[in-house]
């Protein structure tokens, strides 16, 4: 009869050869969907840069344009690969947690995929081109808007999924609030504080310019604030059910 610590060394085996599994289906699926990416990479760099206009890239060493195409094909493949990602973390967490965990981590997990797919549009299609715009107004006859492909596609994937995590804060604070571990009160008594961590924050995840900075930091606010109001909605949801 084999051991206790026989018996936790083969659960531990167990779980790396299951986790070794699928973490190479998801390497599989990120190679296919970035091969396919990659087949259209143009028209995603298109997409890129269609809220700036008419706008020209260059690129400046040889290996530039194919190595930012690659880069692009990667970033396509993830974002294309994504709900298997998904679907394979939750089916290898699942068993390790409780009944009442299970119902809570699927729909965090989707709001969470929802909210990072709301902030990138946002940003796609409101943020990003007022952005752009500001900074190609100082363009003129003498002074001419030319941007490599690495600096200009660098700027955009970063400002897009930046405001795409920056978009999961009401996820958290309503997943922190569902614990208990923060409270509404706490919230909006931390607010002027926390008005200086966003301002700190939106000058670390952007890229060094003010323009970027403060069309994080306004979002971060408002979110700061629904994200007050959907933890004070599930804690009187909660009091009212413990009546």
């Amino acid at each position: 009869m084999a051991s206790v610590e026989e018996s936790k060394s083969m659960t531990i085996i167990h779980h790396l050869e299951e986790l070794r599994k699928r973490l190479i289906v998801c390497f599989v699926a990120l190679v296919i969907t970035a091969s396919f990416s990659f087949s259209y990479v143009d028209e995603i760099r298109q997409l890129l840069v269609k809220p700036a206009g008419k706008l020209e890239l260059i690129y400046i060493s040889p290996p530039e344009a194919l190595m930012v195409n690659i880069r692009l094909a990667i970033i396509s493949g993830i974002m294309i690969a994504m709900p298997i990602f998904v679907y394979h973390f939750l089916a290898f967490m699942m068993p390790a947690l409780y009944k009442n965990e299970k119902k809570m981590i699927i729909p965090v997990v989707f709001a969470m995929i929802i909210m990072f797919s709301i902030g990138i549009m946002f940003a796609y299609r409101i943020a990003f081109p007022f952005a752009i715009a500001f900074f190609l107004q100082f363009a003129s006859e003498d002074l001419v808007a030319m941007f490599s492909i690495t600096q200009y596609t660098t700027f955009v994937t970063q400002f897009l999924l930046t405001f795409g995590l920056v978009f999961q804060l009401p996820i958290v604070f309503l997943f922190l609030g569902v614990l208990n571990i923060v409270t509404a009160p706490f919230l909006r008594k931390i607010r002027k504080y926390m008005v200086l961590v966003i301002v700190i924050v939106s000058a670390i995840i952007t890229p060094p310019d003010v323009v970027s900075q403060v069309m994080v930091a306004g979002p971060l606010l408002v979110l700061y604030e629904i994200g007050i109001i959907l933890v004070m909605i599930v804690q009187f949801k909660k009091r009212k059910n413990e009546l």
